[in-house]
């Protein structure tokens, strides 16, 4: 059995495994390392969690996901219907700066707009979102505030990624302009890439993260 034969067995299995996903109607491929999925679910968050378990898989160095969802007739809600309940859920999420967020629905799709300071908060917005009975889909269009010192941004970014367990210190580069973070080197796998993602959008002043770190 080749490798890709084993990382696409290897991903069915983890969706299968996972129990918040009904697998039954996503097909998976695999190429090179990067995985492909496809078919169709009945809610967006099941499609946002299909991507997350195949991206935790060992092996996986890539996640190109096709899934369409497929609203059940009982979950389809208006626009109207679903952009009163996102706004009803951001407004009851103590992490999310009130009254920062807009918020816009055409034919199921969501697209949120506005300004925060911190990334978590943006990210907050969408999660609190992609779980709404009629969503399809979700643009996250929420910028971070530019801060104004940002001088060290670079090196207090490398000092968190080296006390974590999961990097040397010589794995990853880090390099800022402004609030734009770039990072570059190399990892295993495909959630340490995450991993580092996540801490470099940790920093007080990034307004923009750009991973070029390889997965070997």
């Amino acid at each position: 059995m080749s490798n890709d034969s084993q990382l696409q067995q290897a991903v069915l299995a983890e969706l299968n495994w996972e129990p918040s996903i009904t697998a039954a109607h996503i097909g998976v491929t695999a190429e090179d390392g990067v995985v492909t999925l496809t078919g169709h679910v009945d809610t967006f968050i099941q499609k946002h969690s299909a991507e997350q378990a195949a991206g935790r898989v060992k092996g996986v160095k890539g996640v190109a996901e096709e899934i369409e969802v497929q609203l059940p007739f009982d979950k389809k809600r208006t626009d109207d219907e679903i952009a009163a309940a996102a706004i009803d859920r951001l407004e009851w999420d103590v992490s999310i700066p009130p009254d920062v967020i807009k918020v816009k629905v055409e034919k199921g799709w969501v697209t949120l707009t506005g300004e925060v300071n911190w990334h978590y908060e943006k990210e907050a917005a969408e999660d609190n979102v992609r779980k709404l009975f009629g969503v399809i889909g979700v643009s996250n269009q929420i910028k971070i505030k530019t801060q104004v010192n940002v001088s060290n941004i670079s090196d207090d970014i490398a000092h968190a990624l080296h006390r974590t367990w999961f990097f040397e210190p010589k794995a990853i580069k880090v390099s800022a302009v402004g609030g734009k973070v770039t990072l570059t080197g190399n990892v295993n796998t495909l959630h340490d890439w995450d991993v580092a993602t996540s801490i470099a959008w940790s920093a007080p002043g990034t307004t923009v993260v750009q991973n070029d770190i390889s997965i070997v």
